[in-house]
């Protein structure tokens, strides 16, 4: 008994050295090439001969399969020779079943050693390795290249002849890149579903990865909606024109807008204003960046890097211009827009039970024309301003106060209240009413 004992142990050490190969090819092939050249490059021995067996394909899967195939042939002939025998004599003593003993007792063994060989020798191993692909294949990469050294005659000559092969059948390896952006997209997707990312850290990497064929056309302010300021206008002209945007730069031109001079910053303006020193746009606008609307926002945020410059003015192929772009307009290419203090204030437009509407001033024309029945603006209206603010203070053309009123196309409005020097809601009715309600 004690030699069956013996002997059986000899098999299924055999079997758990066929599932220590099966573990480290699994692992080996399966390990994360920039991780392994991450831990190499920090001075991991170990990570350093994984990534050569990775990057040696045949070498290493020569190594693995001389290995799996000798024990395999070991532990069948061993087991079928030995055990198989002893097993045949008590099956023999079964009077209808001793004609068939020994092809009995060989069909037994080979029964048992299959199994133990799928479950230990392949399946269990491969999830361990499967389970932490980097850490087994550093732990394993000593030995597997120790033995590669060992059989290097057979594994050269198997390598030579897989190439052969290869070669014959006509197959071209692909050049491996380490990286793609589709592999990333996919990580993150995968990252998403498994709770190691947040949605808006996998769409923000996804518009990352688009700025590369982003055109600057697709994200710029189109020349329409830019808020000029003349370089001969007066002081009060060009602050109104500041008060109502909202915006913090802006483009300057000298008789028509083809001609832009400069770009000036409402910090230059305010600065000026405090120290007492009048505006002059000549001394405080900086030279415009110009770039073409055919370069992708990639190229723009180098162009942006290298200028020192956070806005450009955009031309077409014919040298016009036709619009403007800033490092914010690239941000919101990536995290997406975002929203105004009006914007938020929802909604912007709201009918109130007596008909009239209580309006914020930054809300945009179109929408002002959407809400207001009948209510157009004038063609030149859009490009002298965008929002209700603008139109109520070229209307007045001055600065209003909370309370002031006028007239246009059937309807009153009423500015309701300021912010400042900026005009942050509009009261507005139907002329039908006799008069306007006053804000509560």
């Amino acid at each position: 008994m004690s030699q069956v004992a013996f002997e059986v142990a000899i098999v299924f050490v055999l079997l758990i050295a066929n599932g220590v190969f099966a573990m480290a090819e699994i692992a080996v092939v399966s390990a994360k090439k920039a991780r392994l050249r991450r831990l190499a490059d920090q001075g991991n021995g170990k990570a350093r001969i994984a990534l050569e067996l990775a990057e040696s394909p045949n070498r290493f899967l020569s190594t693995v399969q001389i290995g799996i195939t000798l024990v395999g042939i070991f532990a069948g002939a061993f087991g079928g020779a030995t055990l198989a025998t002893k097993l045949a004599s008590p099956i023999g003593q079964v009077a209808f079943l001793a004609p068939y003993a020994d092809t009995i007792a060989f069909g037994i063994v080979v029964a048992v050693i299959t199994y133990f060989s799928l479950v230990l020798g392949e399946l269990v191993p491969k999830r361990f390795g499967l389970s932490n692909p980097e850490g087994i294949a550093m732990m394993v990469a000593r030995p597997m290249n120790w033995l590669s050294k060992f059989a290097r005659p057979v594994v050269s000559f198997l390598s030579v002849s897989t190439e052969a092969l290869l070669h014959m059948l006509g197959f071209k390896p692909e050049k491996e890149v380490a990286v793609s952006e589709e592999d990333v997209r996919v990580m993150m997707q995968e990252g998403v579903r498994a709770g190691a990312f947040n949605k808006v850290e996998s769409q923000i990497v996804h518009s990352a990865l688009e700025l590369d064929q982003l055109p600057v056309r697709e994200i710029m302010t189109p020349r329409p909606k830019v808020i000029w300021l003349n370089q001969d206008d007066p002081h009060d002209q060009i602050w109104h024109k500041i008060v109502v945007s909202n915006h913090s730069h802006f483009p300057v031109y000298q008789g028509n807008r083809d001609h832009a001079v400069g770009v000036v910053s409402v910090k230059a303006i305010y600065a000026n204003l405090a120290a007492g020193a009048g505006v002059n746009l000549k001394d405080l606008m900086i030279s415009p960046l110009i770039v073409p609307e055919s370069q992708t926002v990639l190229q723009l945020v180098e162009t942006f890097k290298q200028s020192g410059k956070h806005i450009a003015l955009v031309t077409d192929e014919f040298g016009s211009l036709v619009g403007l772009v800033t490092l914010n307009d690239v941000m919101e290419a990536v995290v997406g827009e975002f929203p105004t203090q009006g914007e938020r204030a929802k909604p912007v437009a709201k009918r109130r039970d007596d008909g009239s509407w209580l309006i914020d001033a930054m809300i945009d024309l179109e929408a002002v024309e959407k809400a207001l029945l009948g209510f157009r603006f004038s063609g030149d209206a859009y490009s002298e301003y965008q929002t209700l603010a603008g139109f109520v203070v070229k209307t007045l053309g001055h600065v209003p106060k909370e309370g002031e009123t006028f007239e246009a196309q059937g309807y009153i409005f009423e500015v309701l209240d300021m912010d400042r020097h900026r005009v942050d809601k509009v009261l507005v009715l139907p002329t039908k009413h006799a008069t306007p309600p006053k804000a509560e």
